[in-house]
């Protein structure tokens, strides 16, 4: 009889039984943090009998698992190593990533999302990367330091708090939304961004964002005496985050548009942008370009609605194509304001009225409709007196 020895499994192999092989894993260790994640999110499914959500109301958790297995559809070194074991279809439902939470994450920060701490090449390449909350923080401090020559600065930060407090300017939140183009940032403007105020000092060349944006870096100085080379976008980011952020107006701007209604405000009126269907040469061939902007007090329908019979509307019907509401306005100064940013751009022509008078319509323009929000943006955070329309670049110019 063969010797034994005190190993278990060998005396039960000599007495006949069938040992079963031990397992030895073959996985790495990334892989098995994969599956270990998407058992998780499998055990989510399990018990809440849906899929994980993204959102700013959801618990951090489930927002992790959702982040977590949109990846994993993503990646496919991910989806093959999982696949196996999903029973409960996951990988085959759509995403319920928003293209908005895929576009404000960089592949590095999702694939921390992940658990993994590196990107993947044949997900056993591995390399370190810092979190998203860790990238964001340091972009948005942006190596903040003690700002040397604040004695230059100081007197203009002295004149802002003291047209704040006699009115000679205002502050207003700042809007990523509102039915015109993105807040923009320009030098010499002022806000307010963690209780502190900003002077946008310098703006630097610009440079193309990794998601196609133009964006520049600034030189930022601060009420408190530091300053930093903050990117555009990124103080953007930081004032759309910030609930008490706001755009301190220009001195200019006064009391011609309030941002938003206050208790006791009562509507002023509308700034209209109009098309003719007039079939004169010159209007139908540029009838996507010629616009008439007007400002009335009354309904815009009202407004148009004899169009026809009207010189001053070319005597044709007219389309509304857009409407921007006023509060607190003075409708006369602000509809010459924007006729004399658009004067470059006024439509010279003559038409007979119904009686055979010469008429020399006043309120059309050869102007796009995006140039056009983008005043009425400027109007509303006060930079538009500093602006003329300049046909050659289709674009409002900032003068000298």
């Amino acid at each position: 009889m063969a010797d034994f020895t005190d190993d278990d499994d060998a005396l039960l192999a000599e007495l006949g039984v069938e040992v079963e092989a031990k397992r030895t894993s073959t996985r790495t260790a990334e892989e098995e943090r994969v599956i270990a994640a998407f058992e998780e999110i499998q055990r989510f499914f399990e018990t809440h009998k849906r899929l994980p959500r993204h959102g700013e109301a959801v618990d951090i958790f489930e927002r992790l698992y959702a982040v977590r297995l949109d990846r994993i559809r993503e990646i496919e070194a991910c989806r093959s190593i999982v696949e196996p074991m999903d029973h409960q279809g996951l990988l085959g439902v759509q995403p319920v990533m928003t293209q908005a939470h895929i576009d404000d994450m960089d592949d590095d920060a999702l694939l921390a999302e992940l658990g993994i701490e590196a990107e993947i090449s044949e997900i056993t390449t591995l390399k370190h990367v810092r979190s998203v909350s860790e990238k964001r923080a340091a972009e948005e401090i942006a190596n903040r330091e003690r700002c040397k020559d604040f004695d230059q600065f100081k007197p203009l930060f002295d004149q802002v708090q003291g047209e704040l407090k006699s009115g000679v300017r205002t502050t207003r939140p700042f809007v990523k939304d509102a039915g015109f183009l993105k807040a923009e940032i320009t030098a010499g403007q002022f806000f307010i961004l963690g209780g502190q105020t900003v002077y946008v000092a310098e703006v630097g060349e610009p440079i193309k964002a990794p998601n196609g944006e133009t964006d520049a870096r600034l030189r930022a100085i601060y009420s408190n005496g530091t300053e930093s080379n903050i990117l555009l976008r990124s103080l953007q980011r930081a004032l759309y985050k910030d609930e008490t952020g706001r755009r301190i107006t220009e001195p200019t701007a006064g009391p011609l548009f309030a941002d938003e209604t206050d208790d006791g405000d009562l509507a002023s009126g509308k700034i209209y942008v109009l098309r003719s269907k007039s079939d004169i040469p010159l209007v139908a061939q540029n009838r996507d370009l010629i616009h008439k902007i007007g400002v009335t007090g009354g309904s815009v329908e009202r407004r148009v609605a004899n169009a026809k019979f009207d010189a001053t509307f070319l005597l044709a019907d007219v389309e509304i194509v857009a409407t921007y509401e006023l509060f607190n306005i003075n409708r006369t100064k602000l509809e010459n304001l924007i006729h004399r940013v658009f004067g470059a751009a006024r439509l010279d022509m003559e038409i007979k009225d119904r009686f055979g008078k010469p008429v020399v319509p006043r309120e059309w323009f050869l102007v796009p409709l995006f140039v056009i929000d983008e005043a009425v943006e400027r109007i509303r955070d006060g930079s538009i007196s500093r602006y003329r329309y300049r046909p050659d670049q289709a674009a409002l110019v900032a003068e000298d």
